[in-house]
């Protein structure tokens, strides 16, 4: 039985278009060609982040990162950037009495702007806040302190295989599969990923049938 839901945040809660947007602009390059690129490096199995070394070689993301704060071009979120689902299946989830639990790797900042959001959620953490980002096991140790239940009573909802699925499985964890984003969609019907989830879902609001079962 499910007892706590736990979810990432990049294109599980919250698009990454104004992430990749504002980055396509902070470099100066048409954001099509840094969507290309994240793309390319998705089906690579890559870091996203090498998008950004292939348009500058040299970049030194956390001190350009940094550089985008100062300039007061920072990460921004709003209410439009969350899918139009999260808000009705975290509200339903803790009207059936579970715990929700919001965790990704995500910047603290990111961790401040998502509380001001003011979702339906008990925590809200991310890696920068806990100091230590997926797919190591260590997050995972975290995610299962943050529920406050034994991994197999918590579900992990998420996007991506290799920082998700997978380590979450590994810690013991209840895995569901979300075909949303790049990664999602890519790597959908792979069957690793296909032998590995409990679930696979298309929307955010089956997760409460999930655990009703």
């Amino acid at each position: 039985m499910i007892e706590t839901v736990v979810f990432a945040v990049g294109e599980t809660l919250t698009k990454d278009d104004r992430y990749w947007a504002s980055w396509a602009d902070w470099l100066g390059v048409p954001r099509h060609t840094v969507s290309a690129l994240v793309g390319g490096v998705v089906t690579r199995g890559s870091d996203t982040t090498e998008a950004l070394r292939l348009l500058s070689p040299d970049i030194d993301v956390a001190a350009a990162y940094r550089a985008r704060e100062v300039a007061g071009r920072g990460e921004h979120l709003a209410e439009t950037d969350l899918y139009p689902d999260v808000r009705p299946a975290l509200g339903g989830l803790r009207q059936q009495g579970l715990r929700v639990v919001i965790a990704g790797n995500q910047t603290a900042r990111v961790g401040e702007l998502l509380r001001a959001l003011d979702l339906p959620a008990d925590l809200v953490a991310t890696s920068g806040e806990w100091g230590v980002a997926k797919p190591d096991p260590s997050f995972f140790a975290r995610v299962t302190e943050a529920a406050q239940t034994a991994p197999e009573r918590t579900l992990y909802v998420g996007d991506h295989p290799a920082n998700d699925i997978y380590p979450a499985k590994a810690a013991g964890l209840q895995a569901a599969h979300i075909r949303r984003g790049p990664w999602g969609h890519w790597w959908a019907d792979d069957p690793t990923l296909v032998e590995t989830a409990d679930w696979r879902i298309d929307s955010l609001t089956q997760v409460a049938s999930l655990v009703a079962e």
